[in-house]
């Protein structure tokens, strides 16, 4: 089939991968000048920022795509497995390391939290470990065509009920450790989904089980190096990537089937089949018109967005920061409500610094830093006035960074708030899309086809399976299967090659 993919974010990328690997006639197609979608590039008075995703962890999933069109992915995107993953900095002053090593980050917590808490991370290992071996394949790395396909491995979901899996994760965490600082490092990331610690789903400490077991990486030369070698891989695949093509449609034949796009300059490209990675309902507003968004996509929760801080700085960090460095507050589920149930700033929030220049010193001027500060807001929808706030979330970031020993001789800058990420055409200013509640997870989130229009497929973080570098990956596999599904479909039977014949 001639297939046309729209943005080439991860989950494009990955899709054109799979899709080309499979044999279809493949086009990509992206707005902005260069690839990579939200993981882009920003350049600023000789610094180099990763302006999206800078956490990068399961490459075994980069892989799969780049090996469908025979590239050799540590050749094309070298990276190395970062050691600690992240520095964990706590209200009272102590720290933690979160080793490359399980059994150095065993003696890390020992060290902090005692004995008792050693032990419990043995066993929290092994739940970790037969979580994500129950969990992945079965529930994570598939489609779903509705809910009835939660039991189409009954032993499996039995499997994942014992391991507690449906339970809140918050719980689930503390039944393994004593030590509330350990509660935080090993559950926060259940935001990343969109959901507090607290009433998250324990399953999603799969997220958990893929930084801290799996490992965190750095590709070398930034994040932004992993699309570049995926768009380099197609290329050398025989795949057109063509940068600066804005698609303002989808277009349709009269039964409603896709029938190609027609972009910003005019032209009409025809296809069998197109995937689309815009998020879902700047995707149903903009390209989709007369096909209204599933109830899901317009009414649904969304996750809480970010405030990123992108700083130049003149003078080195200390010895003592890490690549990534988490700041946990003293509040913690009272932050969380007032983030995600009231939708106000965090009276003490928690906070992500990442120094590229700690593994690479090339994102800076000689002498200098790169830092990128995070603070989790609520999205545009909460009415917060984020142009007027604008002024004092810097001071707030400035006197944050101040306090923590990190250098504020600024020479550039860039704050990025939920206005800007909506202009960017991410829904409610949120680059996190739904928030993975249960009931918008799995087979209850927004499906990668819609029946209304055949040969449309979507892929990246607003629908299966979710958020975050693996994930999105994930769905570019997903959404290839689901056009190579269609193919087969669309593909004349014997008997129709007959009736035609006669």
């Amino acid at each position: 089939m001639r297939v046309l993919v729209v943005g080439a974010g991860l989950s494009g990328l990955a899709a054109a991968c799979h899709l080309t690997g499979a044999g279809h006639d493949v086009t990509v197609l992206e707005r902005e000048d260069v690839v990579g979608g939200r993981a882009g590039v920003l350049h600023q008075g000789g610094y180099r920022f990763d302006p999206g995703p800078v956490v990068m962890t399961m490459p075994s999933l980069l892989h799969s795509p780049l090996h469908a069109v025979g590239a050799d992915p540590e050749g094309l995107v070298p990276m190395r497995r970062l050691d600690p993953a992240y520095r964990a900095v706590y209200a009272d002053g102590s720290e933690l390391h979160v080793r490359a090593d399980m059994a150095d980050l065993r003696e890390e917590i020992r060290r902090l939290s005692g004995e008792r808490d050693a032990a419990g991370f043995d066993r929290f290992l092994t739940w970790l470990e037969e979580l994500h071996d129950t969990e992945f394949d079965a529930f994570i790395d598939v489609n779903y065509d509705g809910p009835l396909d939660l039991v189409r491995s009954p032993l499996t979901a039995a499997r994942l009920l014992r391991l507690g899996g449906l339970g809140p994760l918050g719980p689930k965490v503390a039944s393994f450790f004593e030590d509330e600082r350990l509660h935080k490092v090993f559950g926060f990331q259940s935001l990343y989904a969109g959901v507090a610690p607290a009433t998250a789903r324990a399953v999603f400490a799969v997220i958990t089980y893929m930084d801290t077991v799996r490992g965190v990486y750095y590709p070398e030369g930034g994040m932004h190096a992993v699309p570049l070698g995926m768009a380099r891989a197609l290329t050398d695949a025989g795949v057109a990537v063509h940068t600066g093509v804005e698609v303002t449609e989808v277009l349709r034949r009269g039964d409603g089937a896709v029938a190609g796009v027609a972009t910003a300059g005019g032209e009409k490209i025809a296809a069998d089949a197109v995937v689309v990675t815009l998020d879902l309902p700047v995707a149903y507003d903009r390209l989709l018109p007369g096909v209204p968004a599933p109830r899901t996509v317009r009414r649904g929760d969304y996750s809480p967005s970010a405030v990123v801080w992108h700083v130049g700085a003149t003078s080195p960090v200390g010895q003592e920061v890490r690549h990534h460095n988490i700041h946990f507050g003293h509040e913690w589920d009272g932050a969380f409500e007032a983030l995600i149930d009231r939708q106000e700033l965090m009276p003490d929030p928690s906070r992500l610094v990442t120094v590229p220049t700690v593994s690479d010193p090339t994102t800076a001027p000689a002498g200098g830093s790169t830092l990128y500060v995070l603070e989790p807001v609520p999205h545009t929808g909460s009415g917060i006035d984020w142009a007027g706030i604008r002024g004092p979330m810097r001071e707030r970031l400035l006197a944050f960074l101040d306090a923590n020993g990190y250098p504020t001789d600024i020479a550039e800058e860039r704050l990025v708030t939920p206005q800007d990420w909506e202009a960017q055409g991410m829904h409610l200013g949120t680059p996190f899309a739904l928030a993975h509640t249960f009931t918008q997870s799995g087979p209850f989130r927004p499906r990668n086809v819609d029946r209304r229009v055949p040969g449309l497929v979507f892929a990246g973080s607003g629908t299966t399976p979710g958020v975050g570098i693996p994930m999105v990956l994930v769905s570019g596999r997903l959404a290839a299967e689901r056009v190579h599904a269609y193919a087969g479909a669309a593909r004349p039977t014997r008997r129709d090659v007959h009736r035609v014949a006669r």
